[in-house]
Formats: structure tokens, sequence, C-alpha cells
């Protein structure tokens, strides 16, 4: 069994997203900035997050995500199963047709233990525990708000005035009159 960076990635953007919720939803693009994930494999695992209620978006300026649950109530299990990554070190999948036909190896026993033992371990540790674990390493998290965006009342740039015909027909006007 082997854990891809799916499964990876979305334990580390779920820490990330409970570190710093408490100030607003939190941007995928900030976190895709801090945890150096593609924006856009985020967007495919929150996606799949958000299906599961581990997290809650919220649209407009000043929108994000949020965890759908408190981090105490979430396992790393749960957001592993979330994004579909399998927990199966067996190579029949669970099936116990490791050998086609002739039915299950001389280990599928073993290999079907190591799978209970890792779900029982993953869904021992909690959102809330990794929190912990990363505040106690001293991470500092910015206690900046989420910046909201507004229209600013003056334009960046000034407006350059142009005395010139603004249409064809303006343009055969100008020339008509001299």
């Amino acid at each position: 069994m082997r854990l891809t960076t799916k499964g990876r990635f979305a334990v580390t953007a779920m820490i990330d997203l409970a570190l710093r919720q408490n100030s607003g939803p939190v941007t995928l693009a900030a976190i895709s900035q801090r945890q150096q994930i593609s924006l856009s494999y985020l967007e495919q695992l929150f996606g799949k997050l958000r299906r599961h209620a581990l997290v809650e978006s919220t649209r407009g300026p000043g929108g994000g995500y949020s965890l759908g649950r408190k981090a105490s109530d979430i396992t790393v299990a749960d957001i592993i199963v979330s994004v579909d990554e399998p927990i199966d070190a067996t190579h029949c999948g669970g099936k116990e047709n490791c050998l086609g036909e002739s039915g299950r190896c001389m280990t599928h026993e073993l290999w079907a233990s190591l799978n209970q033992r890792m779900v029982e371990f993953l869904d021992s540790v909690t959102l809330q525990k990794l929190v912990d674990d990363q505040l106690a390493k001293g991470v500092e998290i910015e206690n900046k708000p989420a910046i909201r965006r507004a229209i600013s009342p003056m334009p960046l740039v000034k407006p350059i005035r142009v005395n010139a015909p603004n249409s064809v027909f303006a343009l055969g006007n100008a020339f008509a009159k001299n």
C-alpha cells in the first residue's frame, strides 16, 4: 500500500485550512501558494471534500473554504476516503481473487490485516490532533483577516482625453466640415 499525492495533498490542505479558518474562509489560491500544490489539483480535491461534507464553500468576495465539521470530528481516514484514495495493501483489492480463478494468495490474510490496522490507525488520528501538532512545532499563522476586495472610488489610472472622432460616421462628419 502506498499513499499517493492525492491523499497526501488532501490531508496537507485540510491541515492548512484548519489552521487558518478562524479568520474567515480560506482561499484555495492561498493554500496553493503556501503548500506548493497546484490550484487546479486543489480544486478537484476540494470538490470531493465538499461532496463528503468535510468542507463548506463560500462564494463571492471574501469567499473561500471552511471546515464542514469541527476539526476534532474529522479523521485522516475521512479525508483520504473522501478523495477516493484506496487504503488497500492486497493485490486483489480485497476481493480474494489474488490468483484469478485459483483463489486467493497465501499472504492475503496478512495484507487484509494490514489494511484493517491502517484504517484503524488513520481513523484514530483527528484533524485537530494534526493541527495541534503543527502549533506545537511553532507554525506561525498570519492573523490578517481575509482581504476584502472592493471597487475603488478613485480610478487607478487617469483616462486619456483624445480629441478624435470615435466612429466612422463622426470621422466622415469631421472631414465634411473641413
